[in-house]
C-alpha cells in the first residue's frame, strides 16, 4: 500500500515537472519570435534612415544605392510573421514602398529624388506607428518642403533641401 502510495505520487511530480518545463519551452519559442518579428521591419526602418542621411548629404549615386539597399529589405520581409496590426498595415503600404524605393534607386536626380522621399516617409510613417522602433524615432516637418520626415535623432537635419536648409523644420511627433 505505501509502496503504491509512493508511486503515484512520483507519477503525479513527474507529471507536473514535465509540464512546468513545456510551458516555459514555449515561452522561450514565443520570445524568439517576437524578437525576430520586431526586427525584420527594423531592418527596413535602418534603410529608411540611410536614405535620409544620403539625401542630407546631397549625394544621388549613395541616395540610390541606400534605396536599393531598402529595397532588399523590403522583400525580405516575412508577411506570416507579422503581429495583426502590423500585417494590416504592410499590406497597404508594401506596393508604395516598393515602388517609391524603386524609383528612388534607379534615378540619379536629387530633386525627383526628394520629391519620391516624401510618399516613402509617410508610408513608413504608417507602418512606424503601429510597430515601434527600437529607440525612439521623431517625425519631423519642413514647411518649405510642405513633407514630413523620419529621424533617429531629434536635432532636425532637414533631407529635402540638404546643407542649403540643413535646419529647415521641426519635430511634430515622438513616436516610442
Amino acid at each position: 500500500m505505501k509502496n503504491s502510495i509512493l508511486n503515484i505520487a512520483a507519477v503525479i511530480v513527474l507529471v507536473f515537472s514535465a509540464n512546468f518545463v513545456q510551458a516555459n519551452t514555449v515561452k522561450t519559442e514565443k520570445t524568439s519570435i517576437e524578437i525576430a518579428d520586431a526586427s525584420q521591419l527594423q531592418s527596413v526602418y535602418d534603410a529608411y534612415f540611410t536614405v535620409k542621411d544620403a539625401l542630407i548629404k546631397s549625394d544621388a549615386k549613395l541616395t540610390s544605392a541606400k534605396a536599393t539597399d531598402l529595397l532588399t529589405a523590403i522583400n525580405a520581409i516575412k508577411m506570416d510573421k507579422l503581429k495583426s496590426t502590423e500585417h494590416t498595415v504592410w499590406m497597404k503600404v508594401v506596393k508604395k514602398l516598393t515602388a517609391d524605393a524603386k524609383s528612388i534607386s534607379s534615378s540619379t536626380d536629387i530633386k525627383k529624388q526628394r520629391e519620391t522621399f516624401k510618399s516613402l516617409s509617410k508610408n513608413t510613417y504608417d507602418l512606424i506607428k503601429v510597430s515601434k522602433s527600437d529607440v525612439a524615432v521623431y517625425k519631423q516637418y519642413c514647411p518649405m518642403a510642405d513633407a514630413d520626415w523620419l529621424s533617429k535623432e531629434k536635432a532636425v537635419k532637414n533631407p529635402y533641401y540638404g546643407s542649403s536648409m540643413l535646419t529647415c523644420g521641426n519635430v511634430v511627433e515622438t513616436i516610442k
